[in-house]
C-alpha cells in the first residue's frame, strides 16, 4: 500500500490541475483555456523551429510562421487526445511544451526531405564503400562485404528497405514512413529487426558489430 507522500507526489501541482480543471469545462473557460495553451505551443514552436533555422536555408520567413502554426495546431490536438495520460510527474506546461517541440522537429525534417528522393539501395552502398576506404581502410573490405552480403540474404525487401534508408542513407524515420504510407511503430520493428538478423548473422561469421541507433531520432 503505498504511503500518503507517494500518493501526493503523482497528484498534479496547484497550476497543473487548474489547467486540467479548465480543458475540461465547457464554454468559455475551455475555449479561453485553449487559447493560452495554443499561445504556449505557438512559442515552443517558434523557439524549435529558430534552432532549427539552419537546415532549412531556403525557407521563407513567411513559411516558417506557417509551420509554427502548424505544430502548434498539431500539438494542441495531440495534447487534448493524451491528456488523460498526464500523471504529474511534471508541470503540466512542461509536459505540453515537449508536444509542440516534437511536432516542429518533425516538420522540419519533413519539409527538409521535400522534394527529395529517397536514395537507391545502390547508391548507398557506393558511399558506405568509399567511406569504409577513406576512414578504415582496406582491411575493413571483409566486414563491408559481409554486411552486404547478409543485408542482401538474410533480411527480407521491407526490412532492408527500411535498414538501408536509416542506417545508410540517414532518412529520418518519419520522413520514411509518409513515404511508404505505414506508422512510426512499424518501422520500427522492422528495424529492430533487422537490426537483430543483421546482428546474429554477422556474429555466426565471427565478427561483432554493434550497430548504430540512427532510429531513435
Amino acid at each position: 500500500m503505498p504511503m500518503p507522500s507517494e500518493i501526493s507526489a503523482q497528484l498534479p501541482d496547484e497550476e497543473s490541475a487548474l489547467w486540467l480543471m479548465r480543458l475540461g469545462a465547457a464554454g468559455a473557460e475551455r475555449q479561453a483555456a485553449l487559447a493560452e495553451l495554443h499561445g504556449l505551443l505557438l512559442r515552443a514552436s517558434r523557439f524549435e523551429l529558430g534552432r532549427r533555422r539552419a537546415t532549412l536555408p531556403h525557407l521563407r520567413p513567411g513559411d516558417l510562421d506557417d509551420l509554427a502554426q502548424q505544430s502548434a495546431d498539431d500539438a494542441l490536438v495531440a495534447i487534448l487526445a493524451k491528456l488523460g495520460d498526464f500523471r504529474g510527474e511534471s508541470r503540466f506546461t512542461t509536459w505540453a511544451y515537449k508536444f509542440a517541440l516534437l511536432e516542429a522537429s518533425v516538420k522540419v525534417r519533413r519539409r527538409a526531405w521535400q522534394g527529395r528522393e529517397i536514395p537507391l539501395e545502390r547508391e548507398a552502398w557506393a558511399t558506405l564503400a568509399g567511406a569504409a576506404r577513406t576512414e578504415r581502410g582496406a582491411e575493413d573490405g571483409e566486414l563491408f562485404a559481409a554486411i552486404r552480403e547478409e543485408i542482401e540474404s538474410s533480411l527480407g525487401p521491407r526490412q532492408r528497405e527500411v535498414l538501408v534508408a536509416v542506417a545508410l542513407n540517414d532518412v529520418p524515420i518519419d520522413v520514411l514512413a509518409e513515404r511508404l504510407q505505414t506508422n512510426r511503430g512499424a518501422l520500427y520493428k522492422n528495424l529492430h529487426d533487422a537490426r537483430r538478423k543483421l546482428r546474429a548473422a554477422l556474429a555466426a561469421r565471427g565478427f561483432d558489430l554493434e550497430l548504430d541507433r540512427k532510429e531513435e531520432r
